[in-house]
């Protein structure tokens, strides 16, 4: 690559946008131990600006990282998560909700789709989108156009989701480096630092969210029921032959995934044990 490419090509970077208010986001963002800047995205929408880069100090892609982020705090939760990404060669997302297979799609540095259709109308069926204006809206995306690039691309893509309502704080878009994207999500008034606490202090403030907000809560969707418990144990059960098959693939993005499961497993498991009984 020329030196004036260097200088223009995106830093490779992310966002993860959460179908939820940041109460509920905040918690889950904890486990992932990545330190980042949490702030309103809209109506019922948050964003998670990570304030690191582990893509560039592990030599692992950012699509990887990220879509380990989004599955890992999905399928504790019963909101969709959206990893945004880009680098130098690529732009693309990544959709997880709860135990479902991610859907992903991306688009080369000059705008060429590389993705499949049918994850795109996959992408659009779980979000509850219009599947005729915004159907149309997303089929333009998957087409050639010599006049956008990838990071146009995923701009575009979050355009149609602002019907759905999101609304990225200004200064908040791919593409951005790093800092400037932690400068705009700082200067919002109600942004808040999430990072690792500490075992204990993350298990306490979790524990306070799920009683405070009873059987609804973000972290445990059926909190006292009977699928509590079956629950648990599956996120158990999945999550740690997915943190060794990360580990030997020495991908820190499904550890995080697998560890993270095995939290919301043992949390489920020791909340059902000590929750207060009527």
């Amino acid at each position: 690559m020329s030196t004036e490419a260097s200088r223009t090509a995106p830093a490779p970077g992310a966002l993860l946008l959460c179908r939820a208010e940041p109460e509920s986001v905040g918690p889950a963002a904890q486990l992932l131990h990545e330190r980042m800047l949490l702030t309103p995205a809209g109506a019922e929408w948050s964003v998670l600006v990570p304030e690191g880069t582990p893509w560039l100090r592990g030599g692992e892609p950012v699509e990887r990282v990220v879509s380990g982020w989004a599955t890992a705090l999905a399928v504790g939760a019963p909101w969709p998560v959206l990893a945004v990404w880009w680098d130098a060669d690529r732009s693309g997302f990544t959709l997880a909700s709860g135990f479902r297979r991610p859907v992903g799609y991306d688009w080369l540095s000059k705008g060429m789709p590389a993705g499949e259709d049918e994850a795109m109308r996959t992408f659009a069926a779980r979000l509850g989108l219009d599947p005729v204006l915004d159907m149309q809206a997303l089929d333009a995306l998957t087409k050639p156009d010599s006049a956008a690039d990838a990071r146009a691309r995923v701009r575009g893509l979050l355009a149609v989701l602002t019907r759905a309502g999101v609304a990225l704080p200004d200064g908040i878009a791919p593409g951005e480096p790093a800092d400037r994207l932690s400068e705009a999500a700082r200067a919002h008034p109600q942004a808040r630092i999430v990072e690792w606490p500490g075992g204990r202090e993350a298990v306490r403030a979790a524990a306070s969210t799920a009683l405070d907000r009873g059987p609804l809560g973000p972290w445990l969707p059926w909190s006292g029921g009977p699928r509590a418990h079956t629950l648990a144990l599956a996120q158990v059960a999945v999550g740690l032959p997915l943190t060794v098959w990360g580990a030997r693939r020495r991908s820190g993005g499904w550890v995080v995934a697998g560890a993270l499961l095995v939290a919301h497993g043992a949390f489920g498991l020791t909340y059902e044990i000590v929750r207060p009984r009527d």
